[in-house]
């Protein structure tokens, strides 16, 4: 494993989902070596499952690092399904999941140096409250009434 001072940024990165499948959020944290953050968002994504966040909360995490031009990151996910499968260690099957992992490696490519790290929840707490913020806000789209307006 390389040194994080080695890395542009620190990528955290989460999922939530409210009943999985349920209204879901993806939460990332995005900062310097250092601790000190740069960008961090809380995603609603509607009705989705835990792992569908997952990966979304890593896409969203790797589209903002790359669009300011950081080049070496290091993630760092409580998901050990999705940090296996992006290590090689597992295969990925589920066909929700397959088009995300496509995408994240395309992301991927795009980097000089990527490392993703599995850590445990305690670990990982502000990008675990945005994911929840996320499916919070999920749930709450999904409970207030949409109004449509159609042209003519």
């Amino acid at each position: 494993m390389t040194k994080q001072a080695d890395f542009d940024a620190i990528l955290h990165t989460d999922g939530s989902s409210l009943g999985n499948p349920g209204p879901a959020g993806a939460g990332f944290l995005l900062e310097t070596p250092a601790g000190q953050a740069i960008a961090q968002r809380a995603i609603p994504l509607g009705v989705t499952t835990v792992g569908v966040a997952e990966y979304r909360a890593l896409i969203a995490g790797l589209s903002e690092a790359i669009s300011r031009g950081l080049r070496r990151v290091q993630v760092v996910s409580d998901s050990e399904f999705m940090c296996r499968q992006l290590q090689g260690k597992y295969k990925v099957r589920t066909a929700a999941i397959k088009p995300l992992y496509e995408w994240a490696q395309k992301l991927i490519s795009n980097l000089q140096h990527f490392e993703i790290q599995h850590t445990h929840r305690e670990h990982n707490m502000r990008a675990d409250e945005l994911a929840k913020e996320g499916a919070e806000k999920a749930q709450q789209q999904l409970a207030s009434p949409i109004t449509q307006h159609k042209s003519h």
